[in-house]
């Protein structure tokens, strides 16, 4: 390592789980974002301090006013432009250490496998069910391992998906998906700008953690948060045997 990343990631170096070899990892390491949004931004800032030596971001969207109340990777200045050009400003004045890999496109079936083949693991931080499902089902296949959040009102939600064969997937939890226009959303229900901070942090947890080779993830469990009670549940998720993706 070099004096001056030594510098950076002297509070990293110092932690005994974690240490230069645990540093190293993460400097060798890539991870796909999906989404610079309420839950990519924080994510994104996480994994950029952490030292993640390639980061791929994927987000067709551009900035718009109502973001800014959560999305802290974005500034007022950012209105009008595209999302992952805006995230690559902030984690370039953040880290010039990591190499970004910039996307202003929405993942679909087109690109969804050559973009999660290119990478060591994938945070979903995407904002429709659509999305959601064509991530998982493509990290089971390629066997990434996946880590997912969602936020609504004062509530959120994580887990982990290791792509190990005892851990479950997300067609485990939700083996189909439900009609589009019933899933509520954060623009008809609101989100408590906090709770989209804690929730992309916790993937970025998890993500930093697995790539360093250290601790315990989420894989089997799925952690609940109440931001009004400011309440922490883990409820256990198994595997489904019959699941026709990660157990087909």
């Amino acid at each position: 390592m070099k004096h001056e990343q030594k510098i950076r990631y002297s509070r990293h170096l110092i932690l005994p789980e974690l240490g230069e070899e645990g540093q190293k990892r993460l400097l060798d390491s890539s991870v796909l974002v999906i989404g610079a949004g309420g839950l990519g931004s924080p994510a994104l800032l996480y994994l950029a301090a952490s030292g993640v030596g390639r980061i791929v971001i994927v987000d067709s969207d551009k900035v718009e006013l109502s973001n800014l109340q959560r999305q802290i990777i974005h500034e007022s200045g950012d209105i009008g432009r595209l999302k992952v050009w805006s995230a690559a400003d902030s984690i370039n004045d953040l880290n010039p250490d990591v190499k970004l890999n910039v996307y202003a496109e929405r993942l679909d079936e087109s690109n969804a496998d050559e973009f999660i083949s290119n990478v060591d693991v994938v945070l979903d931080g995407s904002d429709n069910i659509a999305t959601r499902f064509l991530v998982n089902d493509i990290c089971v296949k390629l066997k990434k391992p996946l880590f997912t959040a969602a936020i609504l009102r004062f509530e959120g939600q994580a887990t982990s998906f290791t792509q190990e064969p005892d851990s479950p997937c997300y067609r485990c939890l939700y083996p189909d998906a439900p009609p589009a226009d019933s899933m509520p959303t954060c623009a008809e229900n609101g989100i408590f700008a906090p709770v989209a901070g804690i929730m992309g942090a916790i993937m970025a947890n998890e993500a930093v953690k697995y790539l360093a080779g250290l601790g315990t993830s989420l894989k089997g469990n799925l952690l609940r948060f109440d931001g009004l009670k400011m309440e922490f549940k883990k409820v256990k998720l198994p595997k489904d045997r019959k699941c026709r993706v990660c157990n087909g």
